[in-house]
């Protein structure tokens, strides 16, 4: 699955759930990330923002915005007010004499007069404020960033810091913007964008187009959504986290076919990593990255020293290295690596019955980096514990194990990148510790291990 296959089915996928309403937005946010960013940016809405002020025409608006506030557009309102005994403006004669035959007959001291006042707050300059309120707060969210070494800055922002000084002097001194008010909750309406972009003025034409490019993405329309994968909101070259949120989907799509129902998806938070909760018999929850800490799942890679051999740390070397040597008929050595991992938890109606399946996401074809791959699943499922106590292989009152430190055969899946030469089937790996699966073949396969493991 080449980049542009990829980046297609993440665009259906995050406009069928994230978009929809239902898939948790701050989930798909601290996916997509650059991972320098703190948590703040998990938070969807301001990363939409940061992919937004990254652009080059954002930039650019800023950069030309100081000389076009000299020629910031204005209305002359007039109001007309009574005074008696006293001059406050220009006399309005005509006013005047009405008022005193009308209402104030005999009365001399009585005169009407107009005021002339400068109006700001016309539909352009809204739109305006608007804009620069936009992207003055999220430089002041990311600023740290947007003057550090980071590539995914480098070709906006880098160069422009002076930029930020020179916004942040705009929004707190410049005597026409701080005249404009701030623009209520739903403002600029779309008659007000209209207005703007119909303008004789250019620095108002450009700030509702601006706008609008920010609405369409804020929308989730399919080209913005597909600009934001590819762009700006995680490094170009870097689909490590793209690949895995690509499968996350996967997972989600096919358990829906399975359960034929709707998932309950979680907002996630601080040390809690639901994604997603089917109901039913026996109850499906989804995790991603890391383990799922609040159902007090942990993975514990440390080996028992003081138990008889084959102890677990053995066991996975061994059987790591008989996988990946059958698999690619290769004869290989041994090394470590850990990265994060989905898990997959089956609760039965019986709160003792649990079942597992864990899965490790490997953006990669290169046969080490997939040998690397099988041992860290099975380190996984070999030190997978709940409150202390191994799942699979639990020792006996003598500390003795039953050896079956992997599961069934179906509790661990490694998902790989598509490779060119032929490898084994997973009908032909039926009969391993865990199996592999190439992105390809998700699609049709998962659904034969999700069977195994759920039902």
């Amino acid at each position: 699955m080449n980049r542009d296959d990829l980046l297609e089915q993440l665009t259906e996928d995050i406009l069928a759930y994230a978009m929809g309403g239902t898939f948790p937005e701050r989930e798909l946010a601290r996916s997509i990330k650059p991972e320098q960013l703190d948590e703040r940016f998990e938070e969807y809405e301001l990363l939409l923002d940061l992919h937004f002020i990254l652009q080059d025409d954002v930039v650019e608006f800023v950069r030309q915005l100081s000389e076009h506030l000299r020629s910031i557009r204005t209305e002359t309102r007039t109001t007309s007010r009574m005074r008696r005994g006293t001059v406050d403006g220009r006399i309005n004669w005509g006013e005047t004499i009405k008022k005193r035959y009308s209402q104030y007959p005999r009365d001399n001291s009585i005169f009407v007069c107009d005021n002339r006042s400068v109006n700001y707050d016309i539909p352009e300059n809204i739109v305006l404020k608007r804009l620069i309120s936009v992207v003055h707060r999220t430089t002041r969210e990311a600023e740290e960033y947007l003057r550090g070494e980071y590539d995914w800055v480098s070709e906006t922002w880098k160069g422009s810091e002076d930029l930020i000084d020179e916004l942040q002097r705009i929004v707190e001194r410049n005597v026409h913007v701080r005249r404009i008010r701030e623009p209520d909750t739903y403002e600029p309406t779309e008659r007000m964008l209209t207005t703007a972009a119909e303008s004789r003025h250019e620095v108002y034409r450009d700030a509702a187009e601006l706008l609008r490019s920010r609405q369409r993405l804020f929308r989730g329309e399919p080209e913005e959504i597909r600009r934001l994968l590819e762009e700006t909101a995680i490094a170009p070259d870097d689909t490590d986290s793209l690949f895995e949120l690509f499968v996350l989907f996967r997972f989600v799509a096919t358990i829906e076919d399975l359960r034929e129902t709707q998932p309950q998806f979680k907002t996630i938070a601080t040390d809690r990593q639901e994604v997603a909760r089917f109901d039913g018999d026996r109850e499906i929850v989804l995790y991603h990255d890391n383990s799922a800490r609040d159902r007090k799942l942990s993975f514990v890679a440390v080996p028992d020293e003081d138990k008889e051999n084959p102890s677990r740390t053995d066991q996975v070397q061994l059987v790591a290295q008989e996988i990946a040597g059958n698999y690619f008929e290769k004869d290989y050595r041994n090394h470590t690596g850990r990265p994060d991992v989905i898990v997959l938890e089956i609760v039965s109606a019986d709160e003792n019955e649990h079942e597992y399946l864990i899965v490790e996401v490997k953006n990669s074809t290169n046969e080490d980096t997939i040998r690397r791959g099988i041992k860290e699943t099975l380190e996984y499922l070999a030190f997978l514990r709940v409150n202390e106590e191994y799942v699979f292989g639990r020792e006996d009152e003598d500390g003795d194990g039953n050896g079956d430190y992997f599961g069934s055969g179906w509790n661990g899946l490694l998902v790989v990148q598509d490779l060119e030469e032929e490898t084994a089937s997973l009908e032909d790996q039926s009969d391993r510790e865990i199996a592999i699966l190439q992105a390809s073949e998700l699609e049709d396969e998962l659904e034969t291990i999700l069977g195994e493991v759920v039902c």
